[in-house]
C-alpha cells in the first residue's frame, strides 16, 4: 500500500478512487431471471411448487424439521409470536436490533422488555436478560445480529430454567451455525427475511422454521386464513403467503448461497487482518464472533473509538465516502430510543452499551464479489482518512 499524504477528497483533494467500492451486491443472475420466467410461463404465480421446494431445501440446510415460506420477515415474526405469546406477556428482546423484532411483540399486545447487548459481539447479553426477568416473562426473542448467532446455550439455559418460549430472529444469518448445527435446530421458532439485501434475497419474502409438528400446523393455518380445506376455516388467520416468483428466485439463489457465504467469510478474514494493522488498531474494532458460532457476515460492522479521533462517526463516514469507500450505519439508535416504544419503557433501563452504539458503529462494504482492487481502495481510503483524524 502506498503512503497517502494528500489532502482529503472531502476538502478538495484527489480521492483514492473515483469509482466507489460497491457496498453490497444484490443483482439477479441470468439463472435467477430464467427461474422467474419459467414460473411466469407456467401461469402458476401463487405459492406452489417453487415455494414448496424452497421450504424443503431450506429446512434441510438449516437443520430444522419444518419450514414455511411467507410474505416477508416481519410476517414471519408475527407468525412466530402469535402461537407462543399472549397479550400482556413480557418478552425479553434485544435493545440492539432492527425494529421488527420488538415491534411485532408490541403488535401482539406483549411488552418488549429490552435487554442490553454485549460490548464485544453486540449480541443480546444473557446475564442482563436474567436480571430483567419479571413475573410476567414468558419468552425470549433473540436476534442473530449481523450474520452471527447469539449465545444460544445461554438463551436456552435461561429459557429452560424459567419455562420460556424462544424465538430466534435469523433475518440476517442464513446458513450460520452454532456448535456444528444449523440455527434452525434451536429454540421454538426461527424466522428469516428474504429482503433484497439479505444474503439470500428474493426482493421480498420470509420463512419460518420449527421442529414441533403441532406448532408447524398452527403457523401454516395462521399463514393462510386458517384454512384446512377450500373455504373451510378452522380459525382466523392472515394472507401471509409468498408467491412462486419469489420462491423461484430463492431456489436459484440457494444453489449459490454456500459459495457466496464462503466468499463473505473470506472477505471478513481480510478485514480482520487489515484492521489489526497498527495504523488501524484501536480506532476501528471488528465485532467478536460468539464462541461456538460460525458467522456468515450479512454485514461487516465495526466500532469506532471516539476518543481516538477528532471527528464524529458521521463525519468519518463522509470523509471515507469521498475517497471511494461507502459505509452505512446499522443502527443509528437503540430500540429503547425509538419513540414507538415509549409506552413500554417505564420501569425499564438503563442500556448503557446499546445506547452508546448508535454513535459508534459503522458497516463497511460486505458481499461475495469483493476482490483485490476493492480491498486496495478500502485500505488506502481508511489509511488516508484515519491519518488525518487520529489524535
Amino acid at each position: 500500500m502506498s503512503t497517502v499524504t494528500s489532502k482529503l477528497a472531502l476538502h478538495g483533494g484527489t480521492p483514492v478512487s473515483t469509482k466507489k467500492v460497491p457496498f453490497m451486491a444484490t443483482g439477479l443472475s441470468e439463472a435467477d431471471i430464467e427461474a422467474v420466467n419459467r414460473v411466469l410461463r407456467s401461469g402458476m404465480l401463487r405459492a406452489a411448487t417453487k415455494c414448496a421446494e424452497l421450504e424443503t431445501r431450506f429446512a434441510e440446510i438449516s437443520h430444522a424439521k419444518h419450514a414455511m415460506t411467507c410474505a416477508n420477515g416481519t410476517c414471519a415474526l408475527q407468525l412466530a409470536y402469535e402461537p407462543l405469546f399472549q397479550p400482556g406477556d413480557d418478552v425479553l428482546v434485544p435493545a440492539w436490533s432492527y425494529i421488527a423484532t420488538a415491534a411485532m411483540l408490541s403488535a401482539r399486545g406483549c411488552r418488549p422488555v429490552f435487554v442490553d447487548c454485549l460490548p464485544d459481539t453486540l449480541q443480546i447479553d444473557m446475564a442482563d436478560a436474567a436480571r430483567r426477568m419479571t413475573p410476567r416473562t414468558r419468552g425470549i426473542a433473540a436476534t442473530h445480529m449481523y450474520g452471527c448467532p447469539v449465545d444460544i446455550d445461554g438463551v436456552q439455559a435461561l429459557a429452560s430454567k424459567h419455562g420460556l418460549k424462544v424465538v430466534y430472529d435469523c433475518a440476517q444469518s442464513h446458513l450460520s451455525t452454532y456448535k456444528g448445527q444449523g440455527v434452525g435446530a434451536f429454540g421454538d421458532v426461527v424466522t428469516y427475511s428474504f429482503y433484497a439485501t439479505k444474503n439470500l434475497g428474493t426482493g421480498e419474502g420470509g420463512l419460518v422454521t420449527c421442529n414441533d409438528d403441532n406448532l408447524a400446523r398452527q403457523i401454516k393455518l395462521l399463514r393462510s386464513h386458517g384454512e384446512t380445506d377450500k373455504y373451510l376455516h378452522e380459525q382466523v388467520g392472515y394472507n401471509y403467503r409468498m408467491n412462486d416468483m419469489a420462491g423461484a428466485i430463492g431456489c436459484s439463489k440457494l444453489d449459490r448461497l454456500p459459495a457466496e457465504t464462503a466468499a463473505r467469510q473470506a472477505a471478513a478474514k481480510r478485514y480482520d487482518a487489515l484492521l489489526a494493522k497498527p495504523e488501524f488498531a484501536g480506532v476501528l474494532t471488528p465485532l467478536t464472533v460468539t464462541p461456538g458460532a460460525v458467522a456468515v457476515y450479512h454485514l461487516y460492522t465495526v466500532k469506532l473509538d471516539l476518543s481516538a479521533v477528532t471527528c464524529t462517526r458521521d463525519e468519518l463516514a463522509k470523509m471515507l465516502d469521498a475517497e471511494g469507500l461507502p459505509t452505512a450505519v446499522h443502527y443509528p439508535r437503540s430500540l429503547p430510543q425509538q419513540p414507538a416504544f415509549a409506552k413500554h419503557l417505564p420501569g425499564q433501563g438503563p442500556w448503557p452499551v446499546a445506547d452508546s452504539m448508535g454513535q459508534r458503529v459503522m458497516s463497511l462494504p460486505m458481499h461475495h464479489l469483493l476482490g483485490d482492487e476493492h480491498f486496495r481502495v478500502i485500505e488506502e481510503a481508511l489509511a488516508k482518512v484515519l491519518a488525518a483524524v487520529r489524535k
